[in-house]
């Protein structure tokens, strides 16, 4: 425990702390996905969600951001249940040596928690933003309280990010030490070609957007020190330790039920003695968690810039991601394909692959994850449903 709160006192030893555990090197061998849900009242969307409604509806597996007094039991496969702030619901699989045993645990959760919520007259949303109501905070937590704080005077994003969005994450290993910046540098420019190729968020509110990931518009406007791409750059762990002391303290944990939130302090401020008690690696890992970019490395890359998709066809970009990282050959090819447009962030969000260069780019992409995915071991028949998917990417329309 001592070593876990153990103060920091300069610059230097906190980023070679950031660098150290947000980059754990190791053979690629484990995949985990967070799978997010906007939930709606099956007979009327438009209706707000009661918190003791939902309570009532999740039982034994509501977690304690809802229900202090749950066990917050796992769900049947073993996957945590969580709430995102607007009542989304979270299904974070544990990771797997293997995407068959991680499809078959998620297929089994995500089966059990929808019959769940049938029962109480709730259902899961098909689109990764709400389409029919506006963003609303359902739990109120100190973290939740600061956030929205911090972020309602930069703009509506952010509340729209924490209430009203859902995304599907995926979780991958860092790779050894000689296959890191190239393992980085391709996780991250695939985010502009896969949110333009995964775009499903085209309406919210009950109104066409004009954009068709308006979750990833929400994304990328709610806090951009925090919430903006990493650069793609020779030293990732470097970076981002630099980044991460740079940014702005979002809150200062307390013991009552709302945080401080310095108003521009930075965390390398803090240690500079912005606050009259330095801060410790307890800390550091929490303010860690409050940086929200489209890939975050957290001991492993954490991939979040994917909608949320239909029913069970969160599988597709899956493998996808994991056929596109799977050999160092396929990694080289994904960088030629991708570093070009790499920065294109916001055509993506806004135009999709209408956007020409993205286009282009995602036909090379599909073309090489639809050559890899025979070496995934998923078997005969998903390998060729999940190339039929990616064939028809191209041709599918997000209204």
């Amino acid at each position: 425990m001592e070593s876990a709160r153990r103060r920091l006192r300069s610059r230097v030893e906190a980023e070679a702390y950031v660098a150290s555990v947000c980059f754990k090197h190791g053979p690629p061998r484990l995949t985990g996905v967070e799978l997010e849900w906007i939930v709606h009242h099956a007979e009327d969307p438009r209706r707000p969600i009661d918190a003791h409604r939902f309570t009532a509806a999740l039982g034994p597996y509501a977690p304690r951001t809802l229900n202090k007094e749950s066990p917050q039991l796992p769900l049947p496969a073993g996957s945590p249940l969580t709430l995102e702030p607007g009542g989304q619901v979270e299904i974070s699989a544990l990771p797997k040596p293997s995407l068959a045993e991680l499809f078959d645990a998620v297929t089994t959760d995500l089966g059990f928690l929808s019959e769940l919520l049938a029962d109480a007259g709730f259902v899961l949303g098909d689109r990764a933003t709400d389409q029919h109501r506006p963003p609303r905070r359902l739990l109120d937590t100190p973290r939740y309280a600061a956030m929205e704080q911090v972020f309602e005077p930069i703009g509506p994003h952010g509340l729209t990010m924490m209430c009203a969005t859902a995304g599907l994450q995926v979780c991958l290993d860092v790779g050894e030490p000689a296959t890191l910046a190239a393992r980085w540098a391709a996780v991250s420019a695939l985010g502009p070609v896969l949110v333009a190729a995964f775009a499903n968020s085209p309406n919210l509110r009950g109104r066409p957007t004009g954009w068709a990931s308006a979750r990833m518009r929400a994304v990328l406007g709610t806090d951009p020190p925090r919430s903006a791409p990493s650069k793609i750059v020779e030293d990732p762990a470097a970076d981002w330790a630099r980044r991460v002391l740079d940014t702005p303290v979002l809150c200062v944990r307390g013991d009552g039920d709302r945080w401080v939130t310095p108003d521009g302090m930075s965390f390398a401020d803090w240690l500079a003695g912005a606050r009259a008690e330095p801060p410790t690696t307890d800390d550091l890992d929490y303010h860690l968690t409050t940086m929200f970019p489209p890939v975050r490395p957290h001991g492993y890359f954490e991939v979040r810039y994917l909608d949320a998709q239909r029913g069970d066809s969160w599988v597709t970009p899956v493998a996808l991601l994991a056929a596109l990282l799977s050999t160092p050959g396929t990694v080289d090819a994904v960088l030629d394909a991708c570093l070009p447009v790499g920065d294109r962030w916001l055509p993506a969000a806004r135009h999709g692959l209408a956007d020409r260069a993205l286009a282009a780019a995602a036909a090379t992409v599909l073309d090489l994850g639809a050559r890899a995915l025979p070496g995934l071991g998923l078997g005969r028949d998903l390998t060729e449903a999940i190339v039929a998917d990616l064939d028809r990417l191209p041709r599918r329309s997000t209204s």
